[in-house]
């Protein structure tokens, strides 16, 4: 399967919102399910684009696949990552494109520009409990738990943390 890794364009923005949004909603990752306000944060891409690097895997005739976005060292995006560390956040891939290889192929390229990144030394990230299928990614490419970092942005909300030395 052709997947090509790249920015957002402005005119994605919806559409990479909603297959960030549909996601969660449709896995149960939201404890208000349509209610939940962070859904809001989820449909926002036009605003991650603007503080991050949005990223996209697109299949061959340009169909999105999923999204990520990644957070270079030092940005207001980031939730857990210290000096000299990048993060990625919000990783989705759309439901009808599962088992393609876009999921892995989103953090590849997160990796990859966390190496290229000066100064750059980790790659880090949150995860849900629930997302089983993200942290076999996460493990099969290298990243290893960090209990340690682990921590809950809402009450009630608890969040497992990886990371991986670059």
């Amino acid at each position: 399967m052709d997947i090509t890794i790249r920015l957002a364009e402005p005119h994605e923005y919806t559409e990479v919102g909603e297959i960030t949004a549909r996601v969660s909603l449709d896995d149960g990752f939201l404890d208000d399910g349509a209610e939940d306000p962070y859904l809001l944060v989820l449909r926002d891409a036009a605003s991650r684009a603007a503080r991050a690097d949005l990223l996209v895997a697109a299949d061959a005739d340009g169909t999105l696949l999923g999204t990520v976005t990644y957070a270079p060292q030092g940005t207001e995006l980031q939730d857990i990552a210290v000096p000299g560390e990048a993060e990625f956040r919000m990783l989705a891939v759309a439901h009808r494109a599962r088992g393609r290889g876009a999921g892995e192929s989103l953090v590849r390229a997160c990796i990859a520009r966390a190496k290229a990144e000066e100064g750059v030394v980790r790659l880090v990230m949150s995860t849900q409990p629930t997302m089983l299928g993200a942290h076999r990614i996460y493990e099969r490419l290298g990243f290893v738990r960090t209990p340690e970092r682990d921590w809950e942005p809402v009450p009630g909300l608890s969040l497992l943390t990886y990371k991986l030395e670059l």
